[in-house]
């Protein structure tokens, strides 16, 4: 796992629509991302998070800077199956999603004005938007520009 940038999230939110939200968020976030996690909860989480990014990298950190510190490895599937006990505090490390995961999600799962509303809500220009769009989806940003001017 390797990455110059990451996004720190905290403890994700018990309420079911805004930790919805928050998984969606990781599902597209391109920067790696750091969740803690209570060792009671840290199983439910892993399994939410599965549902959401699938096959990539995590790093479980368990007690950082303390005598039992440990890290574990591998894809949350992998992680799983280890069967571990929770114990102590945990803190998640999610791989960043790489260009091509990223255009599957986009391209199968979003239509272009959700698209332009996601990078619209993280204060992007509307010029901005339109060149994120057709990059991500591999086409001329004058053909996205067209498509909203009929819209």
């Amino acid at each position: 796992m390797y990455s110059k940038e990451f996004t720190f999230l905290g403890f994700l939110p018990l309420n079911k629509k805004t930790r919805k939200s928050k998984l969606e968020e990781i599902e597209n976030e391109k920067k790696s991302v750091i969740l803690y996690e209570a060792p009671h909860k840290l199983l439910t989480t892993l399994a939410d998070l599965r549902k959401y990014i699938g096959k990539r990298n995590i790093v479980l950190a368990k007690e950082l800077t303390k005598i039992h510190e440990t890290y574990i490895r591998g894809t949350i599937d992998e992680i799983l199956q280890m069967n571990i006990i929770p114990k102590g505090e945990y803190i998640i490390l999610i791989d960043k999603i790489n260009e091509e995961q990223y255009n599957e999600i986009i391209n199968k799962e979003i239509t272009l004005e959700e698209e332009y509303d996601k990078y619209e809500k993280q204060g992007y220009s509307k010029k901005d938007i339109i060149k994120n769009i057709a990059k991500n989806r591999g086409v001329n940003k004058n053909e996205i520009y067209q498509y909203f001017l009929k819209k």
